[in-house]
């Protein structure tokens, strides 16, 4: 199954069944692959973002800042890293499951490792499965929109939506840097909206 292929959201009902290879499904705007995201933030977060991703023709990007590698930059098991650290910041105590996955989609459309992103997140602690909905366990983390959300100018598409955006918001985590995101999706993947 490529990277592009959409997860069957029945299969991550946490009974340990993989999910089936011929039920994905495309879901348009938001089956982008990693190189659709542009590159990390440079030291001035409103640098103008000039040079080009090479196999994507609507984002462009910067040199990634060594406090955070782009997406595009990042192995499976960074990419899982990062996705686990998105649900350990969502800022909601409990959410429906295809909700999560619709978040977790940011960081990668490969139902093998969305799963396996759950799968971790739920082996940390960091949240719980039950009956169809995903419960986090904060512990008080939360994204600070002032030092972990950048803006960049740029010729940018929505992460989430796919939307054409002007101005891209970054999320910097430890892990890596997740977006470009529009203003309402970067809340809406953060939990606040």
């Amino acid at each position: 199954m490529s990277e592009d292929d959409q997860a069957d959201l029945g299969a991550f009902d946490g009974d340990g069944d993989a999910p089936d290879a011929g039920s994905g499904s495309g879901s348009g705007a938001r089956d982008a692959d990693a190189s659709d995201v542009a590159n990390a933030a440079p030291d001035d977060d409103a640098a103008e973002i000039t040079s080009a991703a090479p196999d994507d023709e609507a984002t462009t990007g910067a040199a990634p800042d060594a406090g955070a590698p782009s997406l595009a930059d990042l192995d499976r098991d960074e990419r899982v890293e990062l996705g686990v650290e998105l649900l350990a910041n969502l800022e909601t105590d409990s959410l429906p499951l295809s909700e999560a996955v619709d978040r977790i989609e940011t960081v990668t459309t490969a139902p093998d490792l969305t799963r396996e992103i759950l799968d971790t997140a739920e082996l940390r602690g960091v949240i719980e499965r039950a009956e169809g909905r995903l419960r986090t366990r904060r512990g008080g983390t939360f994204v600070s929109f002032d030092s972990q959300v950048v803006q960049r100018e740029g010729d940018y598409e929505c992460r989430r939506c796919g939307a054409s955006l002007s101005t891209g918001h970054f999320v910097r985590f430890e892990s890596g840097e997740l977006g470009p995101f529009g203003p309402s999706c970067v809340r809406k993947v953060l939990g606040r909206e």
